[in-house]
Order: structure tokens, then C-alpha cells, then sequence
């Protein structure tokens, strides 16, 4: 396998280098304000398309803060001038917030957060094990931030989460016209996306009452969500909506991990022509979503415990996800994921096998229509890695 690499600045490589000599971990300015970061690298190998990448990823810093009263947290990524961004010219040419937020802390068990947050939706906090998440994901539901409002409070059994959102996330830097965001979302459609839509997501309302209890040494989480919000169009300036409901599952017993969720998304777009599609973006990229349809996801997982020479934190997983459509004539989108997770010295290192039918970031199956009307209807797969380090 012959591996490209690319340019990197001298800082990246002297943090990289760094973290082969010493042990990762956030700098700690005073005894509230931590700061830290990463940069992590990522290899992908498809023969089928001869792709044989190894070169750098990302580039984030974080910040987290926390006091008796207050807390607040803020994450910032930096991605460019490497696979599959070589049409920019240099890292931070694609860049966006994650999160950024400041929190108000009623008591230990109960806080307000103000700002950019993740939503509270669906199985905690993503769609099962892995690195490169589940179909959940690419339709609006998985590691989703939004701005505005978020409360939550955490009894002995209960957790209970609520959020008014009146914007969605805010736009970074980038080539698209609505991609510029980590999470995926409604957007404006590209040039590039046949029979793309322009609806712009306001006044997002999401809940999640989630209880946690043991049974047979199984510790264990149930819980349902629900999200609502307005999707107005800004062709026909008229004003549809979408809708999800979520229940999940998660099961912890000794080393053994299982988490399964259904969930139904549900959209009305007032959209000028063809109302069965909505166009969502993140990434630096848009592509087109079913405007209605299941997702199934289940995940099985097992750790391994001990020090291994200098490997440690050792996960095995498969986690299987599929987004049934409505409309009879699309084809379904499905992704299988057989990985493992581990720390390697100062490194953290996700090596995963990609297997993906009507899968727009897995084959090259279609990357605007998979998720609406279909793709190469094959089963496509991809070796996937991503290594860390954290500083």
C-alpha cells in the first residue's frame, strides 16, 4: 500500500513528536480552567477506488472550566489541505465550533447551559462505540449541536434533559454554502446536490427523560426523546416541520456492552418542488436526506482490561445501524462497523472496517442522493483509522 502524505506545519509536527515521549493530558491554567486539544491523523484504504491515505486529520483545542456556581465548556477544529480536503490550500481553510457554552449550576444534580450544545437525543452521548459513528449521524440525530438553551438534572435513578434551541449551529469557515458545521443539519443545498432544498431550522425544542436501573448485574438505561422544530423554506417562504422520537436501550455487565435504539424522523418540508427530500450539510459538504424513514441501531461491545506492553484501554465492537425510508422507491441506507478503540503509549488509536450499502461517506456509493433516493445499492467497505494524540 503506497501511503500519501502531506505537508504539516512545524508546530503540528512537534506536537505530534511530543506525544511519543510524553504522557497526554489537558493543561491545567488554574484550579477552574483547564485548556487542551489534539492532533490526530487518519488512514483510509479502499483498493476498489485506490484509495490509500495516511496524512493528517484535525486540529482541535478545547477549554472547559468549572466552579461551585459555574461551569463552561468550548471546542474549536481546524481541518484542510489533506484527504478529503485537498481542494483547500491549508489547515483552518474548513473550520467550526464543536461546542461552546457556559452553564449555571442550581445545585450538584441540576444546570443551565447557554451557548452552543450538543442536543439531547437518543442513546448517550453517541449512537454506540464507535469513531465513525452510525447512520444516526448523517441524518441530523447523532452528535447534533445547537444554539440556545439547555437544562439538565440527574436524581439517583433519572436523568432528564430539555432544550429550546431558536437557531441552529453556527456556520465556520469553508467552501459550502450550509456544510460549515461539525454536527449534520437542515441546510442550504449546494450547487452540486440534484434536487437539493434551502430550509433553514428554527425553534428546535428536544427532550430526553432517561432511567437508569440494574437487573441480573446488568446495569442498565432506558429512555425516550422527542425533538420538534419549524423548517422554514426560503424558496417558497412557507414554513414545515420535523419531528423525531427516540427509545433506547444501554446494558453494562463486567466487560460486555450493549446499546440499541429506534428511532422515527419524520419532515414536511414546504420545499418548491419535490417534498420527500431535505437537504442537510456538515462537514464542508451537503447531500440529501429522505424526508421520512426508521432508524434501527444496535452495538455490542467488550473491553479489555489490563496493560499490554504499551497497549492499554482496549475496546472490541460491531455496531449495525440502517435507515428504513417511507417512499417504496428509495433504496435503504445501511453501515456495519467491526472496530477496536485502544491507547498506544501517549497515542489513542481507532482502527475500524467499514461496510456500507447506500452509504454516502463509505464506497464512494453516491454522496448527494444515498441517504435520499439511493446510491450504487452495493455493499462498499473501507479500512478506517484515526489516531490521536491529546494534549
Amino acid at each position: 500500500m503506497k501511503l500519501q502524505w502531506i505537508r504539516l506545519d512545524s508546530i503540528l509536527v512537534s506536537l505530534l513528536a511530543a506525544g511519543l515521549v510524553q504522557q497526554a493530558g489537558a493543561m491545567e491554567i488554574t484550579d477552574n480552567l483547564d485548556l487542551g486539544g489534539a492532533i490526530r491523523a487518519r488512514l483510509d484504504y479502499d483498493p476498489d477506488r485506490d484509495i490509500s491515505e495516511f496524512n493528517f486529520d484535525t486540529l482541535f483545542f478545547t477549554a472547559d472550566y468549572q466552579s461551585d456556581t459555574w461551569t463552561a465548556a468550548a471546542k474549536y477544529r481546524f481541518y484542510g489541505d489533506a484527504y478529503p480536503y485537498r481542494y483547500t490550500d491549508n489547515v483552518g481553510d474548513i473550520a467550526f465550533a464543536e461546542y461552546a457554552w457556559v452553564g449555571y449550576k442550581f445545585s450538584p444534580t441540576q444546570q443551565l447551559q447557554v451557548g452552543q450544545t450538543a442536543i439531547p437525543f437518543g442513546l448517550p452521548a453517541y449512537f454506540g462505540s464507535t469513531f465513525f459513528e452510525s447512520l444516526g449521524n448523517v441524518i441530523g440525530l447523532e452528535d447534533t449541536q445547537n444554539i440556545g438553551f439547555k437544562y439538565l438534572q440527574q436524581s439517583v435513578d433519572w436523568n432528564v434533559q430539555a432544550a429550546y434551541y431558536p437557531i441552529p449551529a453556527e456556520q465556520g469557515r469553508g467552501t459550502s454554502q450550509g456544510g460549515r458545521t461539525y454536527g449534520t443539519s437542515v441546510a442550504t443545498a449546494d450547487d452540486y446536490v440534484g434536487g437539493g432544498s434551502d430550509n433553514h431550522e428554527q425553534n428546535i425544542l428536544v427532550g430526553r427523560l432517561a432511567r437508569q436501573f440494574e437487573v441480573a448485574g446488568w446495569k442498565s438505561e432506558i429512555g425516550l426523546s422527542g425533538l420538534a422544530s419549524t423548517l422554514e423554506n426560503q424558496d417558497t417562504d412557507k414554513d414545515g416541520h420535523r419531528f423525531a422520537t427516540a427509545l433506547h436501550f444501554t446494558g453494562k455487565h463486567g466487560a460486555w456492552g450493549v446499546q440499541a435504539q429506534a428511532a422515527r424522523q419524520q419532515m414536511s418540508p414546504k420545499n418548491p418542488v419535490d417534498d420527500h427530500l431535505v437537504s442537510f450539510g456538515s462537514f464542508d459538504g451537503t447531500f440529501n436526506v429522505a424526508a421520512k424513514g426508521n432508524l434501527y441501531v444496535a452495538d455490542l461491545s467488550y473491553d479489555i482490561s489490563g496493560q499490554y506492553g504499551w497497549f492499554s484501554g482496549i475496546k472490541l465492537y460491531v455496531n449495525y445501524s440502517i435507515f428504513d425510508k417511507d417512499e417504496s422507491a428509495y433504496l435503504d441506507s445501511q453501515r456495519f462497523i467491526a472496530g477496536s478503540s485502544f491507547t498506544l503509549g501517549p497515542l489513542w488509536i481507532a482502527l475500524e472496517w467499514l461496510h456500507g450499502k447506500n452509504d454516502p461517506y463509505i464506497g464512494g456509493s453516491d454522496y448527494t442522493q444515498s441517504l435520499g433516493a439511493g446510491g450504487s445499492n452495493r455493499w462498499e467497505n473501507q479500512l478506517y483509522s484515526n489516531i490521536g494524540y491529546y494534549f
